[in-house]
């Protein structure tokens, strides 16, 4: 394919000296559009390979071609008013200044400071939005290798709930651990638990419910779990596991809020100065 293809090009490279309103380089032609050799200059980046080089040119021309065969059907097969993309193009420049601008006031005037107040309010107001749609834990949980020293202790504090001995087991983690997640505050999807430990479960209700600290292995390592806390699918989900989404969606509404505020603003003030005007229908006057 590769050769066939440079053969093409010597090919249209050859044909352009029998055109007299072509005195570059033709790399490829589909109808009278010409691709020429000053339009490929640079999109091989420096110190790529020769193979490599050959290969992103090749696709390049492969990829001009087929979008100007398109194009091609496209102009001969459209009706003129499908063809006139002078409005679509005037619309979209227009979209793209005022979203700018409002992203630039945005910046200038958004309040991004959020109380916990707030985020406890809004989560009451609105638990029914909040239905889990997997079940979490809150866990702790150590992949060490079997091999590894202290594994007696790990053993041990692993299961605690004393400070100094959580203190302890971060320590042995960091030094012992091939992976770990000590964090039992931070809500989890059980599923991130079920990819890192070889944990088989048939009915998750009953599991979670019943157990609490969980050993296994496979060859390598063994596995020490101790789970915390857990909800649900379909459970109302935790404020914590909640928070930054919450947070998301107050600075969604304010951004809204603001954006309103702003053009009613500009509305008023530019009446005011006389800027506008609404001419009344003269037809409405018959």
């Amino acid at each position: 394919m590769r050769v066939l293809t440079f053969l093409i090009i010597l090919f249209l490279c050859s044909c352009s000296f029998f055109e007299e309103d072509i005195t570059e380089v033709v790399i490829a032609r589909v109808e009278d559009k010409h691709l020429l050799e000053k339009d490929i200059a640079g999109i091989v980046p420096p110190e790529t390979s020769n193979e490599d080089s050959v290969l992103i040119i090749d696709n390049y021309i492969q990829g001009w071609i087929k979008d100007n065969l398109i194009l091609h059907k496209a102009e001969l097969n459209l009706k003129e008013n499908q063809k006139d993309v002078k409005k679509q193009l005037e619309d979209y420049r227009r979209s793209l200044i005022i979203y700018s601008y409002e992203k630039e006031l945005i910046k200038q005037r958004l309040d991004t400071l959020i109380s916990k107040e707030e985020i406890q309010v809004f989560y009451e107001e609105n638990d029914q939005n909040f239905e889990l749609k997997d079940d979490i834990v809150k866990v702790r949980y150590l992949k060490v290798n079997k091999k590894a020293p202290q594994l007696k202790k790990i053993r041990k504090l692993y299961k605690s709930n004393k400070a100094e001995e959580i203190e302890k087991l971060k320590e042995l983690a960091h030094q012992y651990g091939e992976k770990f997640h000590l964090n039992d505050e931070q809500w989890i999807f059980f599923d991130e638990l079920k990819n890192e430990v070889p944990i088989n479960v048939s009915q998750t209700k009953g599991y979670l419910k019943n157990i609490k600290n969980i050993e296994v292995e496979d060859s390598l390592s063994f596995y020490f779990v101790r789970i915390k806390d857990y909800r649900l699918k379909k459970d109302l989900s935790p404020l914590s596991f909640e928070k930054q989404n919450i947070k998301n969606i107050i600075i969604n509404k304010r951004k809204l809020s603001l954006i309103n505020k702003i053009r009613s603003e500009l509305y008023q003030e530019a009446f005011m100065n006389k800027d506008v005007e609404i001419y009344e229908n003269k037809n409405d006057e018959k």
